[in-house]
């Protein structure tokens, strides 16, 4: 049993080495071109709306508020300065989301973004995103790379498609520090040792982000409070989550798998659901020791079994946000496939680490 596990630990880093250190290589080298062109595009939407202030930065090689989707897709998160004073309000009817309400009308003309706070008070994501949108589709014919980039037609987000390879979502958003919202509130759970106290006082104390993006689960709702509404991220606090032990070299792996083997047509799964299940397992398993580089095989096998069993019950839970499904709006025939591949990966796997060669 022993001399197993330790066959597919040696497969499974020889993978790591090989597959996902290319695959980081390309994807670094691909972020520095894109973000070569989203920075020039930002650039002229700031010198028509000073407002927007680019905040994409380079730090130690990686881009703060940029995410990889898969290969060849990416957010960008365009972080906003907050003037005026707005009370947070996720009273859990929009799974998800969360409002931004004036504490008091008569400070309307102390807010930075004025114009976009509706009659009753609510701070529009809606109407920031669509003034943005505005802008950055006159940057593009302005800007110097505008030859290789042009916006994606047909939705309310500001998508720019660069070299007819790439896809980049640019977000506005509000970056919420020193608060957690109550929907998120049962986290931790009481009877499990991980994260530990110190721990999630430095998870809780990095906040989280409102984005002003479409919500998947306010599909076909069409209220005002849900036009208005801003969408929940954690992105930095599930990054400070998964430090230590074999946490990011498993998701390395995960991720190249996905990229290699379950980029499926109905795009049923993605990054994300990887980073999420990759939490669900700290959980399972809170000891240090069962993140050790030994336990690798382990960890990935549990994981997988896992995307199995959510792809083929059709529901994905977000990690802070349970109510909330990330398979919502996804079709059930993409993730039976999914689930069907995922299990011949799984199968192959563990039945011969040495098929992590081929794969």
């Amino acid at each position: 049993m022993i001399a197993a596990q330790a066959k597919l630990v040696y497969h499974l880093n020889k993978y790591y080495n090989e597959k996902c250190q290319a695959r980081k290589a390309a994807i670094a080298k691909t972020i520095r071109e894109v973000c070569k062109v989203v920075s020039d595009v930002l650039k002229e939407v700031e010198v028509q709306e000073p407002r927007f202030i680019s905040s994409l930065n380079e730090l130690d090689n990686r881009y703060e508020g940029l995410e990889v989707i898969s290969p060849t897709e990416f957010e960008v998160v365009l972080y906003l300065n907050q003037m005026g004073v707005f009370n947070f309000v996720d009273d859990g009817s929009l799974p998800g989301c969360a409002v931004l309400k004036l504490s008091d009308g008569r400070k309307r003309s102390m807010s930075l973004w004025v114009e976009f706070i509706t009659a009753s008070g609510y701070l529009s994501a809606r109407k920031i995103r669509s003034r943005f949108q505005t802008l950055v589709a006159q940057a593009v014919d302005k800007c110097s790379y505008r030859d290789v980039v042009k916006m994606v037609a047909d939705t309310s987000e500001v998508k720019l498609r660069i070299r007819d390879r790439y896809v980049v979502q640019i977000t506005p958003a509000f970056k919420c520090t020193g608060i957690w919202p109550r929907s998120a509130a049962h986290w931790p759970l009481p009877h499990i040792p991980w994260p530990g106290p110190n721990r999630v006082a430095e998870v809780k104390a990095e906040g989280f982000n409102l984005l002003s993006k479409e919500c998947h689960s306010l599909a076909g709702k069409q209220s005002s409070a849900e036009s208005d509404a801003w969408v929940l991220q954690f992105a930095e606090a599930e990054n400070r989550l998964q430090m230590g032990g074999c946490r990011k070299k498993c998701l390395s792996i995960l991720k190249t798998l996905r990229d290699r083997h379950l980029e499926l047509p109905g795009q049923p799964l993605n990054n994300y659901h990887m980073k999420t299940l990759v939490s669900y397992e700290c959980e399972k398993h809170p000891r240090e020791s069962d993140w050790d580089e030994s336990c690798l095989g382990d960890r990935l096998n549990g994981i997988l079994l896992q995307l199995i069993s959510c792809l083929q019950c059709r529901r994905c839970p977000h990690y802070f946000l349970p109510n909330l499904d990330l398979f919502q709006g996804k079709p059930h025939s993409a993730l039976e496939n999914a689930a069907k591949q995922t299990w011949r990966l799984a199968r192959e796997i563990l039945t011969n680490p040495k098929s992590l060669e081929k794969l």
